[in-house]
């Protein structure tokens, strides 16, 4: 009789046993139950299928490509080729980091100078040099003015810069205040050079019948991204170029 009862307690306790002691199926092949108890989804169609069997199980999607190879290399090529003479953190601002300039004078000098050959692909005369602020000025006016304006006399190549960054006072006057020239603030433009080869100059150009629209253009144009914008009309010291500068004023952008 105890022998009896005994089997009869152990039969009974493993009846009882909870699911946590019960053994679970193993995965079966269209959708059955894991073995973590979820429902594994099969893939819908057989191109999903193929991508996870040939990622070890996670599918990924496939971009067609744009372009061809040979495109994107030489893309890549000429990115990699400007950012090697990018300054100011713009590609399209060409030249070299120079550092701090030095003054020669009280009042003049550049924290932080960059000496400029290019800008949106429009080559300077010669390299000049200026702070951030200020080639960036000259950027938006080449790119929104100075390119429209001669769009139609076969397009602008390059500019003539008459001056740029010099310790010294405004007009070279003695006695007078350190010029916006002197604190790297500034730049001299007295003429456009077209791709054809032509070169339309402030002292001719400014009231020639063919390019006096584009000159008027450029000139206003330049009223904003600079501070201070001089021309022919504005005193004898400026018959042959503008002067652009970024000095700001309360009263806003002094334009002569």
């Amino acid at each position: 009789m105890i022998r009896a009862a005994l089997i009869y307690a152990l039969l009974s306790g493993a009846a009882l046993a909870g699911p946590d002691t019960s053994l679970r199926p193993p995965a079966v092949a269209g959708g059955a139950l894991t073995p973590q108890g979820s429902i594994a989804t099969p893939p819908r169609n057989a191109g999903a299928k193929r991508a996870i069997a040939a990622t070890g199980g996670i599918a990924s999607s496939l971009r067609p490509s744009l372009r061809s190879r040979k495109l994107e290399q030489a893309a890549k090529a000429k990115r990699r080729l400007l950012a090697k003479g990018a300054v100011c953190g713009d590609i399209s601002i060409q030249g070299k980091a120079i550092g701090r300039v030095q003054p020669k004078l009280k009042g003049c000098g550049v924290s932080d100078a960059v000496q400029i050959q290019s800008v949106s692909g429009v080559r300077l005369s010669q390299a000049a040099v200026m702070d951030c602020k200020t080639a960036k000025a000259l950027k938006t006016w080449i790119d929104q003015s100075a390119k429209p304006a001669f769009a139609g006399q076969g397009g602008l190549r390059g500019l003539r810069v008459a001056a740029h960054y010099a310790c010294r006072t405004r007009n070279n006057q003695p006695g007078g205040k350190i010029s916006e020239h002197g604190r790297g603030r500034a730049i001299d433009i007295s003429g456009f050079q077209m791709h054809s080869g032509a070169e339309v100059s402030v002292l001719k150009g400014w009231n020639a019948p063919a390019s006096r629209k584009a000159m008027r253009r450029v000139h206003k144009g330049a009223c904003g991204p600079f501070g201070t914008v001089l021309g022919p009309k504005a005193n004898r010291f400026h018959l042959d170029h503008f002067h652009f500068d970024t000095a700001r004023y309360r009263k806003g952008t002094y334009c002569r």
